[in-house]
């Protein structure tokens, strides 16, 4: 049998695909990843399963969509029993390693917003394993491991093998205030690191930005250096031998808060970044769950501190993205360093390097930071660049693809079956997506419409299309014609040809995604 490649996934977390020099950042510097891009596939139409963390890792990890693995929102831990690409790479006899973020299980330890209702007056409600209409161990300790408490006291160890990962350095958070592994290795380095973290101890700075924190971590104690050295150092330690491996590089970064630290702090200048479409139009009007965000900003009810979208200045929106630059380009240093390790332990002729991320940020688009239920192209379209030194294709594809088939394609790059009910499809083979399928939900009750998101979207080369679960309204967008997603053709007469065209393809989506497990046991 030819020899097995091995396999570096980079992921950062909330990178939309246009802030990568390579995808065309008039401003940002990223070398190190555009080598990597000039030297394989470029993906222009790469797009989440979902534009939101636990979802879209787990996805990532199983090749399924979230109404398969059962991770529709943060907030869920995916299940052990679902089967991840990994599993199968360590079956087949890889050695595997997650370095960084895992966000494959809750990290903060805090109650979810949505609940089981009480019972009505004069009713018996089952409580425990029939509370729910399907039973499930996910309330059982070992589904706690990333939360602050597994990692109170004496450094413990997460338990492996972690879904398929046999070696694990965990980083947990975001920013500078986060845990897991790191930890100690910050506290050997710098014992009085609680005086340097979080907002409450940053450095004196001019940025008006919510979460824009200028931390007094220095650069060689951040998370981003960790990952890059404990990365660097599993590299090493494959130098003789001959067993292929698959080594997963997760950054926490450029999600918010922006702290870039040390030099990377001031090294873009917010003058120089674009000022949003959105903020030079006056015709401009946002759908409902957009005006709801807005709002809540314009009357000062904004959780600025929090995780979910929230509206913004022309002015922060510049902030944002010059921060969101600089911790790029401190990924792309590290992006080079593993690069590096490759090269000097001869081991980059037989390694394929891919590089993604979860979703992306609106950083000012639509006058909106973060990320929530606006189903925009900054959200949902992520880079995607596949490196393989052993094939010949190179250049640019229009080609849709989403982060379920990245799995898919890994396995089929090492000859491995995928296993049944895995949706994911090869990326370079015959049978192409015909349109990108997204689902999205969350515990949190949209902005001034009371109730908690469930949108599935269809992208084809052309349209977007968006239902939303309960509203008598939806989202179609003419992205050749309207590039910014201004125009919502949902009500538009002369538009309904294509509607009608989208919302077929969105019950074929559908039904293609059925899920295929368990397989019969028997013949009725």
């Amino acid at each position: 049998m030819t020899k097995r490649p091995s396999f570096v996934l980079f992921i950062t977390d909330q990178h939309r695909a246009d802030f990568l020099g390579c995808y065309g950042h008039p401003v940002l510097k990223t070398p190190n990843i555009d080598r990597m891009a000039a030297s394989g596939t470029v993906f222009d139409r790469f797009y989440v399963a979902s534009p939101v963390c636990m979802p879209n890792r787990a996805s990532l990890m199983t090749c399924r969509m979230p109404a398969n693995h059962g991770v529709r929102y943060n907030g869920i831990p995916l299940a052990e029993r679902n089967v991840t690409f990994v599993d199968l790479l360590r079956d087949a006899g890889y050695k595997t390693a997650l370095v960084g973020k895992s966000h494959l299980r809750t990290f903060t330890g805090v109650p979810p917003t949505q609940n089981i209702p009480p019972a009505r007056r004069g009713y018996y409600r089952a409580n425990g394993p029939l509370a729910e209409a399907v039973r499930h161990d996910l309330m059982d300790p070992i589904y706690r491991v990333e939360e602050p408490d597994f990692w109170a006291g004496p450094q413990p160890r997460v338990p492996t093998p972690f879904y398929g990962f046999d070696h694990v350095d965990l980083v947990t958070g975001h920013g500078d205030h986060i845990g897991g592994d790191y930890t100690a290795w910050l506290l050997e380095r710098a014992p009085d690191a609680a005086q340097l973290i979080g907002a409450d101890n940053q450095l004196p700075h001019s940025y008006t930005c919510p979460q824009a924190v200028r931390t007094a971590v220095p650069e060689e104690l951040y998370s981003t250096r960790y990952i890059a050295e404990r990365a660097v150092d599993f590299i090493n330690a494959q130098k003789d031998s001959d067993q292929p491996f698959f080594l997963m590089v997760s950054w926490p970064d450029p999600h918010h808060p922006f702290n870039p630290p040390g030099r990377y702090w001031d090294m873009y200048d917010p003058e120089d970044m674009p000022v949003p479409e959105a903020f030079q139009r006056n015709n401009w009007t946002p759908p409902p769950h957009v005006t709801g965000v807005l709002k809540r900003r314009n009357d000062g009810k904004a959780n600025l501190q929090g995780m979910n979208a929230i509206g913004c200045s022309a002015r922060e929106a510049q902030e944002a993205q010059a921060l969101t630059c600089g911790m790029i380009t401190m990924i792309d240093d590290s992006v080079g360093d593993v690069q590096s390790a490759l090269s000097n332990a001869s081991l980059q002729e037989d390694t394929v390097t891919i590089f993604t991320s979860d979703h992306g940020d609106h950083l000012g688009d639509h006058r909106l930071l973060f990320k929530g239920a606006e189903q925009y192209e900054q959200i949902t379209r992520v880079p995607f660049i596949w490196s393989d030194p052993q094939a010949n294709a190179t250049g640019r594809t229009n080609q849709i693809g989403q982060t379920q088939d990245i799995g898919t394609t890994v396995l089929e790059r090492a000859r491995i079956e995928p296993a049944w009910g895995m949706q994911g499809r090869d990326l370079f083979g015959s049978k192409q997506r015909p349109v990108a399928f997204i689902q999205y939900a969350h515990q949190n009750k949209m902005d001034e419409l009371g109730v908690p998101p469930q949108i599935h979207s269809v992208r084809d080369h052309r349209y977007r299309l968006s239902v939303l679960h309960g509203m008598d309204w939806g989202e179609l967008y003419d992205l050749q014609e309207d590039p910014g997603e201004f125009h919502n053709l949902w009500s538009d007469p002369a538009s309904s040809g294509p509607k009608q065209r989208l919302l077929e393809l969105l019950v074929r989506a559908e039904i293609a995604h059925v899920d295929q497990t368990p397989m019969p046991t028997s013949r009725a």
